[in-house]
């Protein structure tokens, strides 16, 4: 990739990067340092850039993914009044929390195991073991957009699923005073 096609892509691309980074960060300067370091990678990477089928879903995957990691950061650290660092670890889970968060994983494990299996093998290897669109489409020979439909329809059915199970629960559990 040459240094003009790469800034038709900073052109093109970096309104949109920046829009993403500041919904999520809510703050102007870090969502400037995100896109300024996602065009960085990208440039670092130039010469991988011709095998992906859309730079601009590459983008915003590595922006997306960089400004929620800003966020974990920020959450497990605070600042006293001698702008020291001190780490704050989030208050351990309630019995009650535990519980209901194991039940909906295991409610949640269910409807992937009920899923087609084509669908089913996309969600394990794309939200279980964390490989990346290009690897899975790569694997089973998919075109990534079609990867991508794929993967939303599969996860639209999930949540549907869930969301029919939450109704029955509360159904079940009768009304609350």
């Amino acid at each position: 990739m040459t240094r003009n096609d790469f800034n038709a892509i900073i052109k093109r691309d970096s309104r949109k990067l920046f829009l993403i980074a500041y919904r999520i960060l809510n703050n102007r300067q870090e969502a400037e340092d995100v896109v300024q370091e996602v065009f960085m990678k990208m440039w670092m990477m130039k010469e991988k850039l011709d095998k992906y089928d859309d730079v601009t879903a590459l983008a915003v995957t590595m922006t997306r993914n960089s400004s929620i990691d800003i966020i974990r950061k920020s959450r497990n650290m605070s600042s006293d009044d001698g702008g020291k660092v001190l780490t704050v670890r989030d208050p351990s889970l309630t019995p009650f929390e535990t519980m209901v968060s194991s039940e909906n994983r295991q409610i949640i494990s269910r409807i992937i195991d009920e899923l087609p299996d084509e669908w089913r093998n996309l969600v394990q290897m794309r939200e279980i073991r964390g490989m990346s669109y290009e690897e899975i489409a790569c694997i089973k020979g998919l075109n990534i957009n079609n990867l991508r439909v794929m993967l939303s329809r599969a996860r639209n059915l999930i949540k549907e699923n869930y969301l029919k199970y939450s109704d029955e629960r509360r159904k079940a559990e009768g009304p609350t005073r």
